[in-house]
């Protein structure tokens, strides 16, 4: 029963997110909207520290009970906030596409290339936050509470990425921030994975920062590159590539390491390797993609 509550709770938590960052992008100016997603990611990112930290201080047979619990915090909260945001108002001709799912001929390729780079975030962070817990504390050995203070320090990486995010964005453009977010944090995530507590920490706090200076980013070339009557629907498609990345990777990342002998001293470096590194090449293709600094919305 938990695990089919989690797995129909999880595709709309997806879709709330995705129109999060749509209504995000939509309402904000050009010259703003970068450091709006950096404080969307902020926030994402405190709520997960939360979680993390709840899960290392209550411990016990019931500890995921109130974990869990803590869902019902933010219903309480968002709801009455969510009367004072306006909805997005298109241009007259800006009509949605008819077809659920339809994306214009002309915009496929763009969508290919945004959708095969969050397929390749996926496979990268969705092993490397997912086995976490695991790693640390079932193979590293390290106390659930001195799991749960990296997460807390790490927070302070994840604000420092946000920031270089916003600047980076902005001087550099979307494109190099996203392909030098990508780089940063499959490297730190290997490391962390590579053996030993003090690579785990090391890495793991490296990826955060790395986290924060990939997510807003992101964000911002997934949606300003398309057209308000198809930004969600193509928004839609790329996290559904980046879902089917992030299986791929745990797939991939727990069978190699099914194969191997991990020890606290050779850790998972191989599984790392092997699934975090591959891919990088296809960064190349943000090349093809235009650069949307500055780029007024249609």
């Amino acid at each position: 029963m938990f695990v089919l509550c989690f797995a129909l709770a999880r595709p709309l938590l997806s879709v709330a997110t995705t129109l999060v960052q749509i209504i995000t992008v939509e309402l904000a100016s050009t010259t703003l909207r970068i450091q709006r997603l950096a404080i969307m990611a902020a926030g994402v990112g405190i709520g997960s520290g939360i979680s993390a930290v709840v899960h290392g201080l209550v411990r016990g047979p019931d500890s995921f009970r109130w974990l869990f619990a803590l869902a019902l915090v933010p219903v309480i909260v968002i709801v009455p906030l969510l009367g004072g945001v306006p909805e997005p108002v298109p241009r007259v001709d800006a009509l949605p596409m008819a077809r659920l799912g339809a994306v214009p001929a002309e915009a496929r390729g763009r969508l290919a290339i945004v959708a095969t780079m969050a397929f390749t975030i996926g496979v990268i962070t969705g092993p490397s936050g997912g086995f976490t817990f695991v790693y640390s504390e079932g193979i590293l050995k390290m106390r659930p509470s001195t799991v749960a203070a990296v997460v807390v320090v790490s927070g302070l990486a994840g604000l420092a990425g946000l920031f270089a995010s916003r600047r980076l964005a902005r001087t550099m453009g979307r494109r190099w921030t996203v392909a030098l977010g990508v780089l940063a944090t499959a490297v730190a995530s290997a490391y962390a994975y590579g053996g030993g507590r003090s690579a785990f920490v090391i890495g793991y706090v490296l990826s955060v920062g790395a986290g924060g200076l990939l997510s807003p980013a992101m964000t911002a070339i997934s949606t300003e590159i398309f057209a308000h009557n198809f930004r969600a629907t193509s928004a839609g498609w790329i996290t559904v590539a980046g879902v089917a990345g992030a299986v791929a990777g745990l797939g991939l990342f727990g069978w190699v390491g099914d194969a191997v002998h991990a020890s606290s001293q050779t850790g998972l470096r191989l599984p790392a390797l092997v699934t975090f590194l591959p891919l990088l090449p296809l960064l190349l293709l943000l090349r093809r993609l235009p650069e949307s600094r500055g780029m007024e919305l249609t």
